[in-house]
């Protein structure tokens, strides 16, 4: 008898991926015991899910922005907690998007009681986009570039971006087609490990990351006031040598990264920039788990010996903006954030920097779960990436924040 029960996604059922939600259940038993569950399938038809035991109010109403989760996968007051706590039976997988143009659709369960989840209550579908309401996603493969273009609707002129990830490779367009929705022309870059693209190259050629920019200052729809560039982890180095060798980068943000060269030697204009020494032999592998520690890898990097390594950001006209978590377990990314930083301010540079403790190695845009633990496609090994859940979480809102607002404002 009495209401149906209704569970409610506010202020809408379909959103962006970086939006906030507040999911609310009405038509309860003041009082009653209910455990709610999110389920979402990616794009290969991996399961992640999360649950979590909540308390109806008075009202018989259930508000997450305001009932604490009494336990499951997080605790407390967390409205959007069933979607970054979110993760597979399958351990090591990583969430993330490969086909833009679809949605997440997330399933919200409502179940009687704290037990064992056999009597549903309610449930809605809630979609979750990463390309925004005419956003246009378009192709690129102009001279050598391998490139996804993402306009947002209208005439412009908006701020123009690069978007690099890691060493991973491939062509990872879920963070551009995000910030596309948000207000700024992005190209998707992919520079290894893509098409024919080698996984491991010889080489890579500054000429590359120029024809890139060149190709997006000619875009109509971008301000010609200077272009941003973002990394991720072996994207970071790249986008820091990018503005430091190449003209028209006015804003750059490393995240996870270094303010040296890694692993793959820089090929400029009469010049390359050697790797900084390392040694796969300090490579750890744990006994029970079987994932690869990275993080003792490199050489000292304050050893005189592996300077020549060192991308002269003090040299470079950009904004910087440094990012990095401090349980990063795969790289020392807020030591040698830090050893940047330093260098910059050293030569009377302004540079921002923000360092997130309980994150790990892989920032990402906000409500994406925390992968602690993933294959590098490299690699071709299990790698730690590190990171605790909550904190993780609140460091992805916090820096994804900061990442739109640096580039405003510099842009």
């Amino acid at each position: 008898g009495g209401m149906a029960v209704r569970v409610r996604v506010l202020p809408a059922r379909r959103c962006l991926f970086d939006e906030p939600v507040q999911i609310r259940v009405t038509g309860l038993r003041p009082q009653q015991a209910l455990t709610l569950r999110a389920s979402l399938r990616d794009d290969t038809g991996q399961l992640f899910q999360a649950h979590a035991r909540y308390r109806a109010g008075s009202s018989g109403e259930l508000d997450l922005s305001r009932s604490p989760a009494l336990g499951g996968s997080y605790a407390g007051v967390e409205p959007m907690g069933l979607l970054w706590s979110l993760r597979s039976k399958e351990p090591y997988r990583r969430l993330a998007k490969r086909n833009v143009l679809t949605p997440f659709c997330v399933e919200l369960e409502v179940y009687e009681g704290h037990g064992d989840m056999s009597c549903l209550l309610g449930k809605c579908t809630h979609e979750r986009w990463f390309l925004g309401e005419g956003v246009k996603r378009i192709s690129v493969r102009e001279g050598r570039l391998k490139a996804t273009l993402f306009l947002p609707p209208g005439a412009g002129p908006f701020p123009g971006l690069i978007d690099l990830y890691g060493s991973g490779g491939g062509l990872v367009e879920y963070r551009a087609s995000l910030l596309a929705s948000r207000g700024f022309v992005t190209l998707a870059l992919a520079y290894m490990a893509f098409e024919d693209l080698p996984a491991t190259p010889e080489v890579l050629e500054l000429d590359y990351f120029e024809e890139a920019i060149n190709f997006l200052q000619k875009q109509q729809q971008v301000k010609d006031s200077g272009i941003g560039v973002l990394g991720l982890s072996k994207g970071a180095d790249l986008a820091l040598s990018m503005a430091t060798f190449l003209p028209g980068i006015k804003a750059a943000i490393s995240i996870s990264g270094s303010g040296f060269n890694c692993f793959i030697p820089l090929q400029g204009n009469g010049f390359t920039l050697p790797v900084h020494p390392y040694d796969l032999g300090r490579m750890k592998i744990s006994d029970e788990s079987g994932l690869v520690d990275f993080s003792e890898v490199l050489d000292d990097h304050r050893d005189p010996s592996t300077w020549g390594s060192r991308i002269p950001i003090e040299l470079s006209s950009a904004k910087f903006l440094f990012l990095c978590g401090l349980d990063d377990m795969n790289w020392k990314s807020e030591l040698y954030c830090r050893d940047a930083v330093q260098r910059l301010q050293h030569h009377g540079l302004d540079v921002e920097f923000c360092s997130y403790s309980g994150a790990g190695h892989l920032l990402e845009p906000p409500y994406l779960p925390l992968c602690q633990a993933s294959i590098h496609k490299v690699l071709g090994a299990f790698v730690h990436w590190g990171g605790q859940w909550r904190e993780h979480a609140k460091a992805q809102e916090d820096a994804w924040r900061r990442i739109q607002a640096f580039f405003w404002r510099h842009l």
